[in-house]
């Protein structure tokens, strides 16, 4: 846990006044239902019934064969409801805030995955949602945003600044500030003010918990976890419970774009304009300029292109116990094809990223040695940003095709919009 809200000199609760009451709430309602057990067996119930907890830790044969040196290992969160490690904190923070009696949920998103988990989970609890999301994200990731839709979400587009997962926030931010008696922000990464970074990494906290306990049951000691890192909630959830030891190595894999230069990557920890800044109610490392405001990011994958880090992995990361290390969108790209030919799984573009920093590592090692990938979520997310990519001439003829289809087909017309 935190400090106070510090991990070290990173985190606190750096908000205008408006937001403190609702923070402190926020804070005093958490370590409530912690220690309640009725909220414990609802939420327990609910993450195996509906999220399908535990999800698999999978032994890569094929990949470990092809690569030589270490065991591979993936955890599988693909696999869970909505297709990635979202859905933890989601369902986690939405059961908290009708605990809280809120009937509203607000959300940001940028890969989508968060916004399209917790549109489900107010599907199943009764609540009203609404999820932020930068209009540059809102393209890129169509099928996720048409998913939020038929859970009965409604999808803001955010048109200010760079329209992606920063402006998001901000925009979140501000309805949470204007409606905090009635609305729960459900902020999707271990990052913002305090106690935000406690209570998502407490919720995403069952993956590494769950590692730990599969390890020990196939006698698996682990050399090396790998995980991407955008704002770090599926990380610092895989983490959690080694932190505290030597053992294993815990690494980190920031977007690396497509080079090192300013705007073309979102790498907070390795980059060459990272400083550390207060930014979004937080203190932690950024990508600011020379007078703090923050600069653009870029990346593959809509959910690594933040242009911060939580607290906590960034106190983590000054320390040593975290390793950061960054691939690039090629790399990223040549990993999600290699795993999905030789093990017959579809990574994430974000979870891409950890799959290239395995297939560097792996060759390193001596066969003793395990590397357990956090695949994070699956790829059907991405066929809009991958199709391009890896099959351009049919994609273009697809949707050419499927244009042509919606202006001719009178059944499509006929059935006009279904509210």
């Amino acid at each position: 846990m935190s400090d106070n809200g510090f991990f070290d000199r990173f985190g606190g609760k750096y908000v205008a006044e408006v937001l403190r009451r609702p923070l402190d709430e926020l804070e005093v309602a958490f370590k409530k239902a912690m220690a309640d057990p009725e909220f414990l067996e609802e939420f327990r119930t609910i993450q195996r019934d509906y999220i399908g907890r535990e999800t698999p830790l999978y032994f890569a044969p094929t990949a470990t064969r092809i690569l030589g040196g270490a065991k591979i290992y993936i955890k599988l969160e693909g696999l869970a409801n909505t297709g990635a490690h979202k859905i933890n904190n989601a369902i986690g923070q939405c059961l908290l805030a009708k605990y809280m009696g809120k009937k509203r949920i607000i959300a940001e998103t940028g890969a989508g995955q968060h916004g399209l988990a917790t549109a489900a989970a107010c599907a199943k609890l009764g609540l009203d949602c609404t999820v932020y999301m930068g209009e540059v994200d809102v393209r890129r990731q169509q099928p996720n945003v048409a998913s939020m839709e038929m859970y009965g979400a409604k999808v803001h587009a955010v048109t200010s600044g760079s329209r992606t997962l920063k402006d998001a926030v901000n925009e979140a931010m501000r309805d949470w500030a204007a409606n905090p008696d009635t609305t729960h922000y459900v902020l999707g990464s271990a990052l913002g003010p305090s106690p935000f970074p406690d209570i998502v990494r407490e919720f995403q906290s069952v993956i590494g918990r769950e590692v730990e306990r599969q390890c020990e049951e196939r006698g698996i000691k682990p050399t090396a976890l790998i995980a991407c890192c955008g704002g770090g909630s599926n990380s610092i959830g895989f983490f959690a419970p080694f932190i505290d030891k030597k053992e294993p190595r815990l690494i980190a894999v920031e977007a690396g774009g497509i080079g090192p230069g300013v705007g073309e990557n979102a790498s907070r920890m390795t980059g060459n304009a990272s400083r550390e800044g207060i930014m979004q109610g937080y203190k932690s490392r950024f990508l600011l300029d020379e007078d703090g405001q923050a600069l653009p990011t870029r990346s593959i994958s809509a959910g690594l292109d933040y242009c911060g880090i939580g607290p906590q992995l960034a106190a983590l990361g000054m320390s040593g116990r975290v390793e950061f290390t960054s691939a690039l969108d090629k790399e990223a790209l040549d990993a999600l094809k290699f795993f999905a030919r030789n093990e017959g799984i579809l990574f994430a573009m974000e979870s891409s990223h950890a799959g290239a920093e395995a297939i560097k590592l792996a060759p390193k090692l001596s066969k003793d040695d395990v590397i357990i990938v956090n695949m994070s979520g699956r790829g059907d997310k991405d066929v809009f940003i991958t199709s391009p990519v890896f099959r351009r001439k049919e994609w273009l003829e697809f949707l050419h095709a499927e244009i042509d289809r919606l202006e001719s087909d009178k059944d499509v017309h006929d059935l006009g919009e279904i509210k």
